[in-house]
């Protein structure tokens, strides 16, 4: 782990300066550079001191979770082939090994997603544009963008583009699907 790159990323989140954080925490402006440049080595007393302006436990700055990215952008996302729409792309890397799976759907018109055998679990869906229609059991409805849709997954279900354009969708599993 990169101690002085972590202990910057966290005073800037807090919008502190070096010195605002030196004062703080009873040490010098220049040791603080320092520090954040892996160029002095810290005592553990003087860590917490600093870690303690902070906000941050020993524990979780050391803990993985901490370090572990939480914005992912478009080349991170994994394409899924032969789900039964045009796109179909995992949001998250390792999703499937998440509580919830975030998905995004495109459909092009008349193009259906499902229907998909009834399950434990929850589904969420976010019309981002288009028009669906969306089943549940024997019943159906329409949701346009700007819409979302939530439902228990114990019955039959599937999705229907009704539109005459392609319509995207954000689709959240729970538990994780794909």
């Amino acid at each position: 782990m990169d101690i002085g790159k972590r202990i910057r990323e966290v005073r800037l989140a807090h919008q502190l300066t070096q010195e605002e954080l030196a004062v703080r925490a009873g040490v010098t402006k220049g040791f603080i550079s320092l520090l954040e440049r892996n160029k002095s080595s810290v005592s553990l007393e003087t860590l917490e001191a600093v870690l303690e302006v902070l906000g941050e436990r020993l524990s979780t700055f050391f803990s993985t979770d901490a370090v572990q990215p939480f914005v992912f952008g478009k080349s991170e996302r994994t394409p899924l082939e032969d789900q039964g729409c045009d796109k179909f792309e995992l949001l998250i890397p390792g999703s499937t090994t998440m509580a919830m799976e975030p998905c995004r759907l495109v459909l092009a018109p008349g193009q259906r997603f499902g229907p998909h055998v009834s399950h434990n679990g929850e589904e969420f869906g976010y019309v981002i544009r288009g028009r669906l229609s969306i089943t549940l059991g024997r019943r159906s409805t329409l949701a346009k963008a700007g819409e979302s849709f939530s439902y228990k997954a114990q019955q039959e279900h599937s999705m229907r583009n009704v539109g005459r354009s392609p319509a995207e969708v954000l689709f959240v599993t729970w538990p994780p699907q794909h």
